[in-house]
């Protein structure tokens, strides 16, 4: 293999084009993958396929990309397709609060131990983009503007198991980190435990919704932004190894409350009801800076009236619930 992306040492940087993406079936590698491809890098994905998704169907005709089924925690699976990768981008996550509650075990050996796992084994060489979560930032003030100099301090296990991993990969070489916030937008794997996308699927089903902490803060950004900040810390990863990076809408800091309103511009009809009762298991409230990458020559720019419009008609091609008779 070529050496490749020594920038934190000053040496020369070629140019990559193979790109390994584990959990590259999942909400936003099924995007990402798509944009590789359209960019012209060679893409293997790393997929258990947990949920039974067929969401890189559509891909199945691109000849740059080639899809192996297997477990992003087995060595003797991950070992050989490091060996043909110039950047690694570990997706394989158990992904929010509640889910790695759910088993502990599951969420620490694939949101932490795998990522040890490819660091241990990758050439230093290699790069890795990392995405991890500002839900690191636990419990603010939605007063407080984070930034990446931010002390981390995340209650949950899913935060914990991130930030430790984006430690890990920072204290070596050729990493990049990135921390998204809330992702919204249509993908081929949906999902609908993200708010943006919660919040405009019960105003067009159940058509009202019951919000808690209604005052709390979140950033939000676009699931085709995130995959476009990944192919530019790619193609500009000479000035962006050994640091982190807020990725998020610099206009969409906004509170629960804020974010119900503005959908229901779009649905008059939703109505929105503000309770006492219920918690933010990451306690998330805060607002986020993202100067850092803009600085990097990065923005995201889409915005949560393009996300709100998209997911609207997205939904109407969900159809009729397998299990309702409405």
């Amino acid at each position: 293999m070529r050496p490749l992306f020594r920038g934190q040492k000053g040496t020369t940087m070629a140019k990559s084009d193979r790109v390994l993406v584990t959990g590259g079936a999942g909400y936003l590698g099924s995007v990402l993958c798509e944009h590789l491809l359209s960019a012209g890098y060679r893409v293997t994905v790393l997929d258990s396929l947990h949920y039974g998704q067929h969401s890189l169907f559509h891909l199945c005709n691109h000849t740059r990309l080639e899809f192996v089924y297997g477990d992003a925690r087995k060595e003797e699976t991950v070992t050989p397709l490091l060996r043909e990768a110039d950047v690694i981008i570990p997706l394989a996550a158990v992904v929010g609060a509640p889910a790695c509650e759910r088993d502990p075990w599951l969420a620490t050996s694939v949101n932490l131990d795998a990522v040890r796992l490819i660091n241990r084994l990758r050439s230093k060489g290699q790069l890795v983009i990392f995405p991890t979560t500002n839900s690191g930032y636990g419990t603010k003030s939605g007063d407080v503007f984070c930034t990446e100099e931010t002390p981390l301090d995340p209650i949950s296990l899913y935060g914990q198991t991130k930030v430790e991993a984006e430690s890990e990969l920072l204290a070596s070489e050729n990493a990049v980190t990135l921390r998204l916030a809330t992702v919204f937008g249509m993908s081929p794997r949906m999902r609908l435990d993200l708010l943006v996308n919660h919040f405009v699927y019960a105003s067009v089903t159940d058509g009202y919704l019951v919000l808690f902490e209604k005052d709390f803060k979140r950033n939000y950004v676009h699931i085709r932004d995130v995959a476009d900040c990944f192919l530019y810390c790619i193609e500009n990863a000479n000035r962006m190894v050994g640091r982190s990076f807020n990725v998020g809408l610099d206009a969409a800091n906004l509170s629960k409350a804020e974010l119900a309103l503005k959908i229901k511009d779009f649905v008059p009809s939703f109505e929105i009801r503000f309770s006492d009762q219920g918690s933010d298991p990451d306690k998330r409230n805060y607002v986020v800076s993202n100067r850092r990458l803009r600085e990097a020559g990065f923005e995201a720019k889409r915005s949560l009236d393009e996300g709100i419009r998209e997911l609207l008609k997205g939904y109407r091609m969900f159809g009729r619930s397998p299990f309702k008779n409405v």
